[in-house]
Parts: structure tokens; sequence; C-alpha cells
């Protein structure tokens, strides 16, 4: 028998593949599907089928590219949409595996047709159940993708699928969400990898809410949505265009870089926060690549094609986390690096980097600083800002970033420093001369002055 969990980095994406005797299913597959082909024929088996808990809005599912690959049938939960692929699954509606049986379970209040998949081990008895993203480690779905109207009815809709469908299942049945800590669809997610409905019923703070209205007045809270999250739910509807093996940007040269820069490719620096700092193309955005599945989605424009800088020439990783937000046009990669770059006699710029110990004696001496503070509101909760602070948070910021001067000097902050970066390159970008991060962030910040509470 064969139950792994396949976690996406970034995302915190979780798909899980199950398999007995010579077949296997997926649930939730990524855009990038060979490690299911190939783990599963590592086992022997064939993949049969492919399961959706829900119409996914953060990431790009792989059903179709795993179906072309394999030949699995697909089935898609949310039958109300017009799905370009698959059938929709039917309440009660059961797939053998090998001496295992598979069991859709409706769970509506993420999305209104969502579904959870309950696994029955070789005795038939309730063993683990895939419950998408109505049921986390410590916490539940989000309810606000339908819009604000419809908070109370989706809340509502949660309620009955947690206490009325899968806390029923038992204690000892084991939970497998489709995101772990880090997810952007759920608040508070802890990090704790494995879990159990037991478990859940006595640390989940959501389900503490016995009575129905304590419940949805506690989750039907409108949350901030990232504006990539309508194409992925288009993507995700209609299907996503398939891949059949990972893109490789073709390696250019400076000059071919710079010519496709100037026809409205995107420049998307990958390099770590110091490197981009210290020289990079102008014009350049910067996500450094461990950031990348947070925060591509968020600022790198979809309509456009991707000119990658990263630190070797091996930009895999780097695409791999792309192509799950649905990025597929890549114009190309930097040859050799900045180091090609600054050979060709091309000029770069820079990012001013502010150590937390310089910028706080800055603060001491009230210097002419305009501090932009992009933390959420949940973190400012916890580590308050320092003096004379302006708050912007990061995913406010493409709409609010006229707020910011241009002709005064201006120093990011955030957590730790490394969005600090992608700011400050936003902010160049915008026309601001004299821009700097503060390396070590926040956190260095309180301890030096003091402000943690």
């Amino acid at each position: 028998m064969l139950f792994e969990r396949i976690e996406s980095k970034g995302l915190a994406h979780y798909s899980y593949l199950i398999g007995d005797g010579r077949e296997a299913i997926v649930i939730d597959p990524r855009r990038d599907c060979d490690v299911y082909v190939r783990r599963a024929a590592l086992e022997g088996m064939r993949i049969v089928a492919v399961l959706e808990t829900h119409r996914n809005e953060d990431y790009v599912v792989g059903s179709v590219e795993l179906a072309t690959q394999s030949g699995a049938e697909v089935f898609h939960a949310d039958a109300h949409l017009s799905y370009g692929y698959g059938q929709p699954v039917r309440e009660g509606q059961s797939w053998r595996v090998g001496g295992l049986r598979v069991e859709a379970i409706p769970s509506p209040g993420h999305t209104p047709g969502s579904m959870s998949y309950l696994l029955h081990d070789p005795q038939g008895h309730p063993w683990a159940v895939c419950t998408g993203d109505a049921l986390f480690a410590g916490e539940v779905g989000r309810v606000d993708f339908m819009g604000p109207e419809h908070l109370g009815e989706m809340a509502a809709l949660l309620y009955e699928t947690l206490f009325g469908r899968l806390l029923p299942l038992g204690d000892e049945v084991i939970v497998c969400p489709a995101h772990g800590s880090g997810s952007v669809c759920g608040t508070a997610i802890a990090d704790r990898p494995w879990t159990t409905i037991g478990l859940e019923r006595r640390y989940n703070r959501r389900l503490q809410h016995s009575e129905r209205e304590a419940f949805v007045a506690d989750v039907g809270r409108a949350l901030p949505i990232a504006p990539y999250f309508a194409r992925m739910e288009a993507l995700n509807v209609e299907g996503a265009p398939v891949l059949g093996v990972l893109p490789t940007p073709p390696p250019c040269t400076p000059a071919a870089f710079e010519a496709l820069a100037a026809e409205g490719a995107t420049i998307l620096d990958a390099r770590d926060e110091l490197s981009f700092a210290a020289a990079h193309v102008p014009g350049a955005l910067a996500i450094p690549e461990v950031n990348l599945p947070r925060f591509a989605g968020w600022f790198v424009p979809p309509d456009r094609p991707v000119l990658l800088v990263t630190d070797t020439d091996d930009t895999s990783q780097a695409v791999r986390y792309l192509v799950r937000l649905g990025f597929d046009q890549f114009a190309g990669a930097l040859a050799g690096g900045m180091l090609s770059w600054h050979a060709s006699g091309r000029a770069s710029a820079r990012l001013k980097v502010l150590p937390a110990a310089e910028f706080c004696e800055q603060v001491r001496r009230g210097a002419a600083l305009w501090v932009l503070d992009i933390r959420t509101e949940g973190e400012i909760g916890q580590v308050p800002p320092v003096p004379g602070s302006h708050l912007i948070p990061l995913h406010e910021l493409p709409d609010r970033i006229g707020e910011v001067p241009t002709d005064r000097p201006v120093a990011v902050v955030c957590g730790s420093g490394l969005r600090a970066t992608t700011v400050g390159s936003m902010l160049l970008r915008a026309g601001c001369r004299d821009v700097a991060a503060v390396l070590g962030g926040i956190a260095a910040c309180a301890t030096i002055l003091g402000r943690r509470p």
C-alpha cells in the first residue's frame, strides 16, 4: 500500500498519492506533476483517478496535466461550475483502489461544492479524510470567496460540514488538509504536520464554538484576496494549458536580454536580497526565489513574458514555482547571471541596505527618514512599529504606491528583510531615488529598541 503526502514548498500546498495493488489515485495534484507519475511507477502502480476537493484559488491544479500524462479520469468538485475538463463528483460516490475504498463527502463552506474524501482501510474502517480547505490543523477554511454578501451563508454551510459531517467521523480519523502552516487559505494554520479529528476537536479554536451563531460570527469575515486568485479560479475551471515538460527559459546574452526587456518582458530577479541590493539589472523586480510562491502572483504581470535572473544558470526551481502560479511565458534567462551583465559593460542599479542597528540609530536621532512598514495588521499586533512609521501592508502597496514620497529617503521595514527588498525594487521602478531595505527587519529593531510587547 502507498499513502504519501506531497508538499509544495512556499505554497504550503498538500496533495496526496494513495495506492494499493497496481492502482493509485491522486487528490489535488499540483501542476508540475512528474512527482506523482514517477512515484507511482516506482511502486508498479498506475494512476487511475484524480480527485479535486474544490476549485482552488491560490495555485493552478494539475489535474489536466496529470490526466494527460497518466490517462487517469478526473473528478472535480463544485459541480455547479462549467468545467472544461473531467466530470463532477457525486455525493456518496466511491472509488476502489486495491483493498482501499475512497468515499466522497459533500463539504460546502469554503466553496459551495467542496468535497472531502474519506479513505477506508482494507477492513472497511474509516482511516483518513482529505478535507481540502474545509478543515486544517488549528484552523478552518476561508468563507469569503463568494463575496461579502455571502459570508454568513458560507460560514453556516461550513458549520454544517464540520459539525454535521467531519467531526462525527471519529476522533481517531487522520485529517489530511490541502494546506499547511503558511498558506494564505487560512489565517492561523497550526504548524502541526499531521493531525486527527480528535486533536482538532480539542485544540482547534474555531471548533470550540458549538453554537452555529458563534461559529458564523467568528469565521464569517472577509480577508485580503490576492489579485491573482481570480486568474487561478478561471484556469482551474477552464483547465490550464498542458505543459508536457517543465519549460526551460532560453539562455540570453546581455544584449538579447536587454532587447527583450525593451520589448516589454518583466525582469524578475530571484537572487537573494543582498545580491540584488549590491547590483541588479535596472528595472528588475526583486522576489528572492524562496518567496516566489508567496509573492509572484501578487506582483508579476501575468500577461507579459518573464526574463529571469538567478544565482546560477539552473532556473528549474524558479520556473517550477512560477508554473504552479500559471506563469508559462518565459522570454529567457540571463546566461552567466550578473557577472556576464557586468562583463558586457552595461550599467547596473543598486538598492541601499540599512542594518537594523544603523536604522535604529537614525530613528533615535530623528533622521529625516520616511519609514514604510509593510507588515500585515496581524504582524503589527505582535510587534509594534517603530515610532513615526507609515503603515501600508504589502498587499495594498500596488494601489497605494503613490503615497510614498519620491523626493526624500525612504526606509522599508518588514519582518526580516526579504519583503523589504521586493518593495525596494518596486519603489525604484516607481521613481523613488533614495530607498533602503532594513536588514533584519522589525525582529531586529524590536530587540534593539526594546519594543516587543
